[in-house]
């Protein structure tokens, strides 16, 4: 008798043509339905893991975006968002030409620009910095005290910064005196505002925002550095011909969501130093609509503002991914 043909899988031949007959009746869409709930079936534990995370997400940046419509109305809290009555884009028509407005937007853009200047390059530089370390218990010291202040509270941050710009009892005005001079009154100077607002954010968050650049040099390849050191390269050399070129990738990556936040500007940090007397130079967007939301009671102004914020946003992260994936194929999608 003779043997029936089989397949690697061990079906006969005419069981995998009846199986493929029977596939090609099933629709396209249904196959796809059919891949998926599959997916789900084999994959549920991840998926109950990351429910909480979705809920988390819908209830509290997405539910609230129906309230973005009372931008868009006379808004009353009497009446509620469904009772208010619209006004279409009266309020955006209000805020540009709202000179307190235009002078925040004009603050936010500044200071964002000198911390992509000064406070973006800081931890790429200090990560550097750590990498040529060889003492291994004097690189965990410094690594370890230059993490502290990202995990301080930007109430006690502003503390500590109030207190050492103090007039009379400061140590900025305690070595300024020891030169002779006056004491200066930097916190109700406006000029000093953005300095000093930037070199807080650098010594706070310099050091943690080190972590991801560290990470991304310890996935360098060795046999980069060995070839360069059989080749007589020295460690400056090493740093600019390997190094940075290597992590070019998360550097594009972590400057596309630096730019994503330009309008975002440490809203604690600043209502916690500024003052009236500063508003000219430290008024930022955030406090603009804090003021006009929650003290003066416009929230539909207030509403306006805040989506004018979360569109520029929108538009530079947007920008900035498009030409990072033109330019250097690297995009965060």
């Amino acid at each position: 008798m003779a043997e029936e043909h089989t397949t690697a899988a061990g079906q006969s031949v005419e069981e995998t043509f009846i199986e493929a007959k029977e596939a090609q009746r099933i629709r396209p869409d249904d196959g796809r339905w059919i891949r998926l709930f599959d997916h789900f079936r084999r994959e549920w534990q991840i998926y109950a893991m990351l429910l909480p995370t979705i809920i988390w997400f819908l209830v509290f940046l997405y539910k609230p975006m129906y309230g973005l419509q009372i931008a868009f109305k006379d808004y009353s809290i009497f009446r509620g968002v469904a009772g208010s009555p619209w006004i279409g884009f009266e309020h955006f028509q209000t805020l540009f030409t709202n000179d307190q407005f235009l002078r925040a937007v004009g603050n936010t853009i500044k200071i964002s620009a000198l911390n992509l200047l000064f406070g973006f390059p800081a931890p790429i530089i200090l990560a550097l910095m750590f990498n040529e370390v060889l003492h291994a218990t004097y690189k965990r010291t410094a690594q370890t005290i230059v993490y502290l202040p990202h995990f301080i509270s930007s109430v006690i941050i502003a503390g500590i910064v109030i207190t050492a710009f103090s007039p009379t009892a400061g140590i900025v005005n305690t070595i300024i005196g020891w030169f002779g001079l006056d004491p200066v009154y930097f916190l109700t100077q406006p000029q000093w505002f953005r300095p000093i607002f930037v070199g807080t954010g650098i010594w706070q968050e310099a050091g943690f925002g080190s972590i991801v650049f560290l990470a991304a040099i310890a996935g360098v390849n060795p046999s980069l550095y060995e070839s360069a050191v059989v080749d007589g390269a020295n460690r400056w050399q090493m740093m600019w011909k390997i190094t940075i070129p290597s992590i070019m990738p998360t550097i594009l990556i972590m400057l596309i969501i630096r730019i994503g936040n330009v309008m975002e500007v440490s809203f604690e940090l600043v209502i916690l130093l500024y003052q009236p007397s500063t508003y000219e130079t430290a008024d930022v967007v955030n406090t603009w609509i804090y003021r006009q939301g929650l003290q003066s009671g416009q929230y539909d102004l207030a509403a306006a503002g805040g989506l004018f914020n979360a569109v520029v946003a929108f538009v530079l992260v947007m920008t900035a991914n498009t030409l990072s994936r033109r330019f250097s194929r690297t995009s965060l999608w």
